[in-house]
């Protein structure tokens, strides 16, 4: 509809120039080989040469092919302006051009008409240019979010058979001498597999459904330590509606007890703060932490690299991580605006 409008009123101001007071027949002829003219090399360049280019990358062979197609549609449009009136004889032509012969006229036209010629091809060109720089920035924008998409996933596809490994690990072994306890852990983990089935295909979830899923978890680690560690916890929610991303913060406590160490004779601790107040997620954890009695470190250690790029890509500028590791603790503290309404999901 753009382009009708857009030759429609070339042609309207190309009549004049063309039009005389006797048979407009004549005149409309001309003025329809000249429309022709114009639309097939704007055209030819602006919907063939240009976005082969593009795709080519081919700019400079364009620039060329630009320029030729301008001075060729200037001479067409000068050899029609000079044909049609040499035909009929029109000598008023000469007179108003003040030139003594058909070549000088036409010689004339082609100065007069390079710049009309010009400004038609560079508007069709630029409009389609335009067009394909924008399409080309749509499908680069949905590549990079089809990027992250997948490497969100691969992050949270980490997570998922290292903690599973990790509960099956407790399971197998409360099973050689607590076996009633070992069922207790069973069935929480069975909402954990569930959750994580059902619930982390989606890109985000409700933080109570999450919160939850975190208690699971920190239930089972206290099934596993009993009285070797002393674990308190404090988890509240201000607004259910909220969502957050779906297993962003099981590293942050897995480490917590996979990293937690204690003095001979004494108990260890994990304690635990997660609570959510006007739209702001507040997680703090703190264990305890000796180098001297600390536990060996085991494979796959991804959980802290996990979490920094996960909130690196999904919460831009919206989130606060601070690690801090003391003579006696090792402490985390991370805040999330999950109000944000733009955060890579």
């Amino acid at each position: 509809m753009f382009f009708i409008l857009f030759w429609s009123i070339i042609a309207l101001s190309v009549w004049p120039f063309v039009h005389a007071h006797n048979r407009p027949l004549y005149w409309l002829l001309q003025c329809a080989v000249m429309m022709l003219c114009f639309i097939s090399i704007s055209h030819y360049l602006s919907d063939v040469a240009l976005p082969k280019a593009l795709k080519e990358g081919k700019m400079k062979r364009f620039i060329v092919l630009f320029f030729v197609g301008i001075l060729v549609l200037n001479a067409l449009m000068s050899l029609c302006f000079t044909l049609f009136p040499y035909f009929i004889d029109d000598t008023a032509m000469l007179a108003d051009m003040q030139a003594s012969s058909w070549r000088e006229y036409y010689v004339h036209r082609l100065f007069s008409s390079f710049p009309s010629a010009m400004a038609v091809v560079t508007t069709t060109c630029g409009i389609r240019f335009y067009e394909e720089h924008y399409k080309i920035e749509q499908l680069n924008a949905k590549l990079k979010q089809e990027h992250l998409e997948a490497q969100i996933k691969l992050l949270q596809d980490q997570i998922n058979p290292h903690l599973m490994f990790n509960v099956l690990n407790h399971i197998h072994i409360l099973m050689q001498n607590n076996v009633e306890l070992a069922s207790t852990v069973l069935l929480k983990f069975s909402d954990i597999l569930r959750y994580q089935l059902y619930e982390c295909n989606q890109k985000q979830v409700f933080l109570h459904q999450e919160m939850r899923y975190l208690q699971d978890l920190v239930a089972i680690e206290q099934v596993r330590w009993q009285d070797e560690l002393a674990v308190t916890c404090t988890w509240e929610i201000d607004n259910r509606q909220l969502k957050i991303v779906p297993l962003l913060l099981v590293p942050l406590i897995e480490n917590a007890f996979k990293h937690v160490s204690r003095l001979p004779h004494q108990q260890g601790y994990v304690r635990m703060s997660c609570i959510e107040k006007q739209n702001v997620l507040h997680l703090d954890i703190e264990n305890s932490y000796n180098p001297r009695f600390k536990r060996e470190k085991q494979q796959g250690g991804i959980g802290i690299a996990n979490i920094t790029e996960r909130l690196k890509i999904q919460y831009p500028d919206q989130h606060f991580l601070t690690i801090t590791t003391g003579e006696d603790n090792y402490a985390v503290s991370l805040q999330i605006n999950l109000n944000h309404a733009h955060a890579n999901t």
